[in-house]
């Protein structure tokens, strides 16, 4: 079973070179930790960062560079900064190649509910709409169950949802699924979890590939 790194590094094996890539609060804000070191990617931030590097040291932090979080970050060589209408020009415009977002459900079908937290007030989506409405590629990265033990990868979602039909791929700690017409297609298991451990947390209907196999990290 995955920790939160574990995801965030699993999930930076589908950064490819040249990528420019949209991390969003969460989990996402670790990928960039992991990431290749011989290729280039642009991690944009939608308050209006382009050219996000790893999280900083302890004590090498610097309160002005945060990310849509507010989380200190640093940024690469080359790296700019702008207003949040240009950077949802590049969101809208369709010009960032994938998104990673963290999710609280996501159904059979790839919708996402990622923004209504269950009794606490919350201003609204935010940009997570135009993403997920922007986007060819989003993979969500978020725990298989909630901290009952219920499903968060469900038959149709029970939050609001942000978005309808988007989400290609699934990293959770359990697994790694792909979205497809006839429900979730798992593809690989965590070290240490059974096939049966994940059909068991999944409540949308689970196909399993004839290929399916151990999550490689390293």
């Amino acid at each position: 079973m995955l920790d939160k790194n574990g995801i965030a590094k699993r999930i930076a094996k589908e950064v490819r070179d040249g990528y420019y890539v949209n991390l969003g609060i969460g989990i996402p804000t670790l990928v960039a930790n992991f990431v290749r070191d011989d290729i280039s990617v642009e991690f944009q931030s939608e308050n209006g960062v382009l050219g996000m590097g790893p999280f900083p040291y302890e004590g090498e932090e610097d309160a002005d560079v945060i990310n849509a979080g507010k989380q200190t970050i640093t940024t690469l060589p080359g790296a700019s900064f702008f207003d949040s209408a240009t950077s949802f020009n590049m969101i809208r415009g369709q010009h960032v190649d994938l998104t990673i977002l963290g999710a609280m459900e996501v159904s059979e079908q790839g919708d996402i509910a990622n923004w209504k937290i269950p009794g606490k007030m919350v201003k609204g989506m935010g940009g997570a709409m135009d993403l997920v409405a922007s986007a060819e590629n989003i993979i969500v990265a978020m725990m298989h169950t909630n901290r009952a033990g219920e499903s968060k990868l469900l038959k149709r979602c029970s939050l609001p949802l942000t978005g309808v039909a988007c989400v290609k791929k699934i990293v959770t700690n359990l697994a790694v699924l792909e979205v497809t017409p006839k429900g979730f297609l798992l593809l690989e298991h965590a070290p240490g979890v059974s096939i049966e451990q994940i059909k068991a947390a999944t409540e949308g209907n689970l196909q399993v590939s004839d290929n399916v196999k151990e999550m490689q990290l390293d």
